[in-house]
């Protein structure tokens, strides 16, 4: 039996470690709880064979033949990064699976994908709480040298740790509807503060039998390197469920996420604004 595949995306300091520990909580999921390099490797394998000469030949010798073998290698690749795992769902966490989506729902078409959001002000502000911790490291692309508001500028650009997978949610409103049903976003803050209700329904989702939580007595996992983002971005994960206090924002600053991310906003936050 293949397990149904399910990815973890999202914006990073939006509970998906947490989100990953509970589902791991369940009898009939499978979750190591830390990102894979699945993904990555993924991707990898499609730059590496579309620079192949060799495969390129192959592909106007027998187009529908060659693509078919590598798509099936592939697949067994996906399948098999999980094979004998015993549950009917496995799960992945890399931030970029909702950038690749339509590459994993052409290996897998049943693939369905959770991503984890915040209100956009409470992430800068763990960020740089956690920064203002460890003020001696810099980031892994050197923002500490920047002021707050230059920080939170640079953490929203396109290609940076907040504004990369954010524009990967931004996108899905250009993807068929098709692909949008295979895509669950989980509020941080109903996860903290609903965690019962909210897996609940994330179970169902998922099509696994009805499952309870107990917030008080969760299973600790090993979680990923901390070190490999200077310890800016920590995956600790604890035995209960605590509601983490709200950061103080300057104005200025919330104005400057809100005003260039209003759409983010409308869609998941309209009573924040």
């Amino acid at each position: 039996m293949i397990a149904r595949f399910v990815g973890v995306a999202g914006l990073p300091r939006s509970g998906s470690t947490l989100l990953c520990q509970l589902l791991g909580e369940h009898p009939e999921i499978h979750c190591e709880g830390h990102s894979s390099p699945l993904c990555n490797s993924l991707l990898a394998t499609r730059r590496f064979i579309s620079d192949d000469q060799f495969f390129l030949s192959q592909l106007d010798v027998q187009f529908d033949a060659t693509y078919g073998h590598l798509r099936s290698a592939m697949r067994a690749f996906l399948h098999g990064w999980y094979d004998n795992c015993g549950t009917q769902v496995v799960v992945d966490k890399n931030r970029a699976w909702l950038h690749c989506i339509e590459l994993l729902l052409h290996l897998d078409p049943d693939a369905r994908l959770l991503i984890a959001i915040r209100e956009l002000s409470q992430i800068y502000g763990s960020i740089e709480a956690q920064h203002q911790k460890t003020v001696l490291v810099d980031f892994i692309d050197h923002l500490a040298d920047y002021d707050r508001l230059g920080r939170a500028d640079q953490l929203f650009a396109k290609e940076k740790a907040i504004g990369a997978p954010l524009s990967s949610i931004q996108a899905v409103q250009d993807l068929p509807q098709s692909v949008r049903d295979r895509l669950y976003f989980v509020k941080f803050e109903d996860l903290v503060s609903q965690p019962k209700e909210t897996m609940a329904q994330i179970y169902a989702w998922l099509g696994v039998a009805p499952h309870t939580i107990d917030p008080g007595c969760l299973t600790v996992r090993p979680h990923e390197s901390d070190s490999h983002y200077r310890h800016k971005y920590l995956h600790r994960q604890q035995e209960s469920i605590a509601s983490p206090g709200r950061h103080d924002i300057p104005p200025r600053i919330r104005n400057l996420i809100e005003q260039a991310c209003g759409w983010y906003y409308d869609w998941f936050y309209p009573q924040a604004r």
